[in-house]
């Protein structure tokens, strides 16, 4: 039965978040447009609520007078009907006040009105009764009533919601004051004010202002846009071009156009690419001229040398027959011919690292099998200056493709170093591995370095001491090649070192070609944390 199942796509909305980061880290432009939408679309917003605001008020303000004065005046007329009248019987009253209330009604053009006979007056006969508003009713608070009943003559107003035909609510105004009816007494007038149309137009006012400043930012993120792609173009065809020129291709150029800051900045970047050029050009050939003056003055130097060796052995293997002093002069002048022959075997090896000419010739070994012969090759060495070698090989027992010829060498380089630095104390090679990679450590207990000189031990020619001479016949370029054939394999050598602790030379190979960062199986020192150890890529 065929097993079926869906792959999980995430939505737009959760994806958009990440691809806003991205885009902010890595885009210049998008960073300028979005920061200057958010800021002028912050600058509308408070613009247009500080206008709706003030609209909004002024509305209600010209609203409200016009209300106050309506019920001023509708208030004088009914006012004035009743002090015209004598009425002084209940039929008459009533009359009259039916109509002081049309003539509110006319005169305020409000059919929301309503009459209460202000409480604790004497009783009368004629009074008619109470005018209520179903509008009103439940929006006049106490408080205005309080206001008009203890305040005779005045005028007060207090915004409410009034009900609508619709069963909806319409915000307005409620006006208070009073009249007086003859033979009835005082009355409170409420008339009330709908300002549903001035609602209304201040919503249209706010939907015509919302739907401008949309527009109004996309025309300024179309504008902003426009106007940083045109700066920034030139801008990104810097960063194109130094990358190109960083990776080497040294022909390539900005357009220059035009006479402003923009081509200002195209010809002065053309012209510094154009010196560089010129400078590595001119750098280039230098290297190449002193990378073939060292291989030619070695291979030049091969035929006297090998003169001046068979000569020097004829004298050595002969030095028993001179004096003392001749015999003495003899044996230096042997020692050094061999020292100046290691040496130029190191120049001309050296200058094919330089010249990328070297071919490594790999096969399967034994790092084991290869660290004990080139311990043994030492041992006479180690036994002359007191040292006594040690090998401690937990693992590394499997066969790595390697060149045997540059590992052995880099193993009689670190051992040499450690003999000559070791003060006559123990001196341990360690040999691990693990899935990643195999490594060789080389550990003594001699005067140690200092931070700042183990991280220059491999530069060629570099002493720690300068006035310390080398006591095994060095030639002061043995780490230096050892460094170079261990990144030709793709792998390092790093060095740990304290003054009066000793140092730690550790090798560290990759068993699979391609890997950048592996675990070393052996520790540096003893602080060392276990972090991976970055090797060079396998173009070496």
């Amino acid at each position: 039965m065929p097993i079926t199942g869906s792959i999980g796509v995430q939505p737009w909305w959760r994806r958009w978040p990440h691809r806003a980061r991205a885009a902010w880290r890595s885009s210049l432009q998008f960073r300028t447009v979005a920061i200057t939408l958010a800021l002028s679309t912050l600058a509308i917003l408070v613009i247009g609520l500080s206008i709706i605001l003030s609209v909004a008020s002024n509305l209600f303000q010209s609203r409200l007078d016009l209300a106050l004065d309506a019920s001023n005046r509708a208030t004088l007329s009914a006012q004035n009907l009743l002090d015209s009248s004598n009425a002084s019987d209940r039929a008459a009253v009533q009359a009259l006040f039916a109509s002081a209330v049309d003539r509110v009604t006319a005169t305020s053009a409000r059919s929301e009105v309503a009459l209460f006979r202000v409480p604790d007056q004497s009783p009368s006969q004629v009074a008619p009764t109470d005018r209520r508003s179903r509008v009103l009713d439940g929006v006049i608070s106490p408080e205005l009533r309080q206001s008009v009943q203890e305040n005779p003559g005045g005028q007060y107003w207090q915004s409410v919601s009034l009900g609508n035909d619709a069963g909806g609510t319409d915000p307005g105004v409620v006006v208070a004051s009073d009249i007086t009816v003859p033979a009835a007494g005082r009355y409170e007038l409420y008339i009330g004010f709908n300002f549903a149309d001035a609602q209304a137009t201040l919503a249209f006012m706010q939907l015509i202002g919302g739907i401008g400043a949309a527009l109004l930012v996309l025309l300024l993120g179309a504008i902003i846009f426009l106007v940083v792609r045109w700066v920034i173009d030139p801008i990104r065809g810097a960063a194109v071009t130094s990358r190109r020129i960083a990776a080497g291709d040294l022909s390539v150029r900005m357009p220059e156009k035009g006479d402003d800051e923009l081509a200002t900045l195209a010809r002065s970047f053309n012209a510094m690419a154009e010196s560089l050029q010129a400078r590595i050009r001119e750098l280039a050939e230098l290297s190449r001229m002193q990378q073939r003056f060292v291989s030619d003055v070695s291979h030049e130097l091969r035929t006297p040398l090998t003169t001046m060796r068979l000569a020097g052995d004829v004298l050595f293997n002969r030095r028993e027959e001179f004096p003392d002093t001749t015999q003495r002069t003899v044996e230096l002048l042997h020692g050094q011919t061999e020292r100046f022959e290691m040496l130029l075997g190191d120049l001309l090896e050296i200058s094919r690292y330089d010249a990328r000419s070297v071919r490594l010739e790999t096969e399967p070994t034994n790092l084991v099998t290869l660290a004990g012969d080139a311990i043994e090759s030492m041992h006479a060495l180690a036994t002359e200056h007191g040292s006594q070698l040690q090998l401690v090989a937990p693992g590394g027992h499997l066969d790595v493709e390697v060149d045997p010829r540059r590992i052995r060498r880099i193993v009689q380089n670190l051992i040499g170093n450690a003999i000559e630095h070791g003060e006559g104390r123990p001196i341990v090679v360690a040999i691990d591995s693990n899935e990643e990679a195999v490594a060789l450590s080389v550990r003594d207990e001699g005067i140690g370095m200092a931070e700042e000189d183990a991280g220059r031990v491999f530069d060629r020619f570099w002493r720690a001491d300068p006035s310390r001479s080398r006591t095994i016949g060095g030639t002061g370029l043995g780490l230096a090649i050892s460094l170079e054939d261990a990144v030709a394999h793709g792998g390092t050598i790093d060095v740990w070192s304290r003054p009066g602790s000793g140092s730690v030379f550790r090798l560290t190979l990759p068993r699979r070609a391609g890997l950048v960062e592996v675990a070393s199986p052996l520790p540096l020192g003893p602080d060392d944390d276990g972090r991976p150890v970055r090797l060079p890529k396998e173009d070496a």
